[in-house]
């Protein structure tokens, strides 16, 4: 068995400069993931499927066209969960699409919660940490073209990885 997981990676320099704040904040998890929009959470699937998984990823993203994500801003989930995130205020019902196509097929999954495209900046620190991220990334703005999502696979000691991109667009058409 192996958990996966399917998500837009943040470029740099942004991904790398929230994935550090994040550390700094005391998230020392953070070290281990990559600053991502999550589109399917932690799954476990048998090493078995991984092949018809890629099979399926492919064929959505070749389907989806690129888009623009733009992030401003700061939201949480408190007190449901103690998340702090950058917010995503252009690109959402993008997210939305493919997640939902995503979470088909070999990927089909009930979620816990409702989804909410985001990028997490603080996660299961103390509530007085949670109130600087929330204030310190209140101002921050960014944008970038979601050209591509990425299948991750997870290690127990040195986290997550990417194991395969699937660049948005091929089978997509423009008409004028």
């Amino acid at each position: 068995m192996s958990t996966i997981g399917v998500s837009i990676a943040v470029p740099d320099p942004h991904g790398s400069l929230l994935q550090d704040y994040r550390v700094a904040l005391g998230d020392e998890s953070a070290r281990l993931i990559p600053t991502h929009v999550t589109l399917l959470p932690p799954y476990e699937v048998a090493d078995e499927d991984l092949p018809g998984i890629v099979e399926h990823l492919e064929s959505i993203a070749s389907e989806s066209a690129p888009f623009t994500l733009h992030l401003r801003g700061t939201g949480t989930f408190r007190p449901i969960s103690p998340v702090v995130f950058v917010v995503v205020v252009e690109g959402i019902s993008q997210c939305e699409q493919l997640t939902a196509r995503v979470r088909t097929g070999p990927l089909a999954a009930d979620l816990r919660f409702p989804y909410h495209p985001h990028v997490t900046v603080a996660h299961d620190v103390e509530d007085a940490l949670l109130d600087r991220a929330f204030a310190d990334l209140g101002d921050y703005d960014c944008s970038f073209e979601a050209g591509a999502f990425h299948l991750y696979l997870h290690d127990e000691v040195t986290g997550w990885h990417t194991t395969r991109s699937f660049p948005l667009g091929s089978r997509v058409s423009v008409s004028a």
